[in-house]
């Protein structure tokens, strides 16, 4: 998508970049990045005509077991997507489970597979060249009794080759370095592989109907999200969830670190009153990705960090009066569909967000400081391995 240029922030309006970007359009910070965040429901209709295009759902359905404990491998933004999916699959298919870093792994494979329990292990990588999650792979393969499958946005890599099945979105991928709409993409075919397993058509019917539900929402929203980073300028930057929401603030955290080189945090919703409330001030945004179980209590708190003078951004599906009083900024998904298939779109503030107060710094958002699209590491007596943005 192109037309991003009304809804970025004040300071992004001004005559003289307005003047810049129609000499020179390519010379645009973040162009890349919002056009793919804007991009996600495009993005998001076109996963679900290839899985049903290519039969990938049915095809998988035949090769693992549902019912038989799951590990998911990774790194970055794919392993806070593989923790959102594990609790996901852990509720939906009433079977343990659980996330790795690929690092972690590769210390101690044979502790975490004991504990995990699981025949079955899903790595997950954008680029699919990720060094550890390519090392994890190298030390599965041996084990036949593990059956793998490889999960990625490149149309031809290593990952590839190392498992035994592969699911790939190739038209999800991104050209900034920062994950986006690879990360909503991903994790909505992983929704709609556990309703296939589940044999749960409503969820599935809920994720067809997702990208036509948000495109308007995302159009009416985009532009007071990125507004907000110019209002005040914030020290820290804090995000707090319950549940598969906890581990949506992780990935949120991380995109603001990413675009904007700012100091962010994730905690579990109720557990920032145990101590971590010490740092909300004035220089303080704390988003609130609220649940529907937990959704009067973690209203409580915030209006107790509203008192506290820190800025309060709440993400919900609906709100209440008092959550309308206690918010600086509330946006509301207003989504009838069930609240596992509303993930997707609850990454997408902190997109905005990120690449908003990447701007008003300064910095580009497609080309964030210290990262780089590919990273090579190197173990002695081991081959080099390029891999790109997790």
């Amino acid at each position: 998508m192109d037309g991003y240029d009304r809804e970025r922030p004040e300071v992004m309006r001004k005559k003289v970049r307005a003047a810049r970007a129609k000499r020179n359009p390519a010379s645009l910070p973040a162009q890349h990045t919002l056009s793919e965040i804007l991009s996600q429901p495009a993005a998001w209709r076109e996963t679900s005509r290839q899985l049903e295009q290519q039969g990938m759902l049915e095809q998988l359905s035949k090769f693992f077991f549902p019912r038989s404990p799951w590990l998911f491998i990774a790194c970055g933004s794919s392993y806070y997507l593989s923790q959102v999916v594990a609790t996901l699959w852990t509720t939906q298919l009433q079977v343990p489970c659980s996330a790795v870093p690929a690092s972690e792994f590769l210390f101690a494979p044979e502790e975490t597979l004991r504990r995990a329990a699981a025949q079955q292990a899903v790595l997950v990588s954008r680029s699919g060249e990720t060094t550890e999650v390519l090392r994890a792979a190298r030390l599965l393969d041996p084990d036949r009794s593990i059956v793998t499958l490889g999960v990625t946005c490149g149309a031809e890599s290593p990952l590839e080759k190392l498992c035994a099945h592969t699911l790939k979105l190739t038209w999800a991928d991104e050209k900034s370095m920062v994950m986006t709409r690879s990360f909503t993409s991903m994790l909505l075919a992983f929704e709609q592989l556990g309703a296939k397993f589940a044999g749960d058509r409503e969820l599935a019917s809920a994720l067809d109907r997702l990208p036509e539900k948000v495109q308007p929402w995302l159009e009416a929203n985009a532009g007071k999200i990125q507004d907000l980073a110019g209002k005040r300028r914030f020290a820290d930057f804090i995000f707090l969830g319950q549940g598969a929401h906890y581990w949506m603030a992780q990935e949120a955290a991380l995109k603001i670190t990413e675009m904007s080189s700012s100091y962010a945090q994730a905690y579990h919703t109720l557990e920032f009153r145990h101590g971590p409330r010490s740092i909300a001030s004035r220089d303080t945004m704390i988003t609130f990705l609220l649940s529907e179980a937990a959704a009067e209590e973690e209203t409580l708190l915030v209006s107790e960090m509203k008192e506290l003078g820190a800025a309060t951004f709440v993400v919900a599906n609906r709100a209440t009066k008092a959550l309308e009083r206690a918010s600086d900024l509330l946006i509301e998904l207003r989504l009838d569909e069930p609240e596992f298939a509303r993930l997707a779109p609850l990454a997408i503030p902190a997109q905005l967000l990120g690449a908003a107060v990447g701007l008003r710094k300064g910095l580009d958002p497609d080309t964030p400081k210290n990262l780089s699209r590919v990273v090579t590491l190197h173990r002695d007596g081991d081959d080099p391995a390029k891999r790109r943005g997790t």
